[in-house]
């Protein structure tokens, strides 16, 4: 549901897969439109990935004031609360000065919590997840997921043995509260947290094209350093469950620097979980999501439909 609220606090969402053309939509309109950038990337957060994750350059971010990108450690976990909180901070000191807020981003999870708010999951205390570690560790997958099975049978289904980070949320919050995560996460409210009227702009590009794409930047960021930038994290040494860890890439290339497999392998093996990435992507925002506008084109075209929609959308709010 979108709220109602001041026609002057609108705020704009851009939206889509992977490689689709986000930032350069979100860099016209904010560059048209006296805006200001707000990342929903769960990977961009991470100052380590600039490169892997194709944060915007620092030349844009000088051209225009961009907020939550590279602002969080590897070390660290970004959850969709902690980034709804800073996203709700970030919005409202962009509408202070008087600019357009727009949120640019693909993580279904920030944009859905954006849309629809977020139940308030009560801490849990470090020593039960470190126990729920040491289960799973001792255990194996399967048999904490059985174990799990018991206290929260729709989460157990639902997760792979693998998923250690999961899994371990769930059998930690249930064992904690005595609630599942389901049951904590049906008491949303439903409605934005962010007043205003939104304007949501979607990305979907033919796939072929935006397949094409993919396979494209990935060989430049190679070129760009991606290598010594995995590296680098592996270095730090963040730990196997950090979501950094996981971003795309990040695995192939951490085994062929361990000599696992040549670059060409990794490089095949990272373009394969990019594409079906991206088309996990799609089908969520086909699914799960309402836009007020779906550009189907790559490049120019798609530009200036977006922001010919927006400036519409503020004349309208402003009139």
């Amino acid at each position: 549901m979108r709220p109602e609220g001041s026609e002057k606090d609108a705020l704009i969402v851009v939206a889509g897969p992977t490689a689709s053309g986000k930032s350069a939509l979100a860099f016209a309109v904010a560059e048209a439109c006296n805006g200001e950038i707000v990342n929903a990337d769960s990977m961009q957060v991470y100052k380590e990935l600039r490169v892997l994750t194709a944060r915007p350059s620092p030349a844009d971010e000088a051209r225009v004031p961009h907020h939550l990108y590279g602002v969080m450690s590897v070390s660290e976990v970004c959850s969709a609360g902690v980034w709804l909180r800073m996203a709700e901070d970030a919005i409202a000191a962009i509408r202070a000065r008087g600019r357009l807020a727009i949120v640019c981003g693909g993580t279904g999870l920030y944009l859905k919590v954006l849309a629809e708010g977020i139940a308030e999951v009560p801490e849990v205390p470090k020593a039960v997840v470190d126990e729920g570690r040491g289960v799973y560790d001792t255990e194996g997958g399967e048999v904490f997921r059985e174990r799990l099975a018991v206290l929260d049978a729709d989460a157990a289904a639902r997760l792979a043995a693998g998923d250690r980070q999961r899994l371990v949320r769930a059998w930690a919050v249930v064992t904690a509260t005595g609630r599942t995560l389901a049951q904590w996460q049906a008491g949303q409210a439903g409605t934005s947290p962010v007043s205003g009227r939104h304007l949501i702009l979607t990305l979907t590009p033919p796939r072929d094209l935006l397949y094409a794409r993919i396979e494209a930047r990935l060989d430049a960021m190679i070129a760009a350093g991606a290598l010594d930038e995995v590296a680098a994290l592996a270095d730090l040494d963040p730990g196997p469950d950090q979501p950094a860890m996981k971003a795309l890439g990040v695995p192939d290339f951490r085994r062929h620097l361990e000599g696992h497999c040549d670059l060409a392998a990794a490089l095949d093996k990272a373009k394969q979980a990019t594409r079906n990435f991206a088309k996990r992507q799609l089908t969520w925002f086909r699914h799960q999501m309402t836009a007020d506008l779906v550009i189907e084109e790559f490049g120019d075209r798609a530009l200036d439909q977006g922001v010919k929609a927006v400036q519409e959308f503020l004349s309208v709010s402003q009139g």
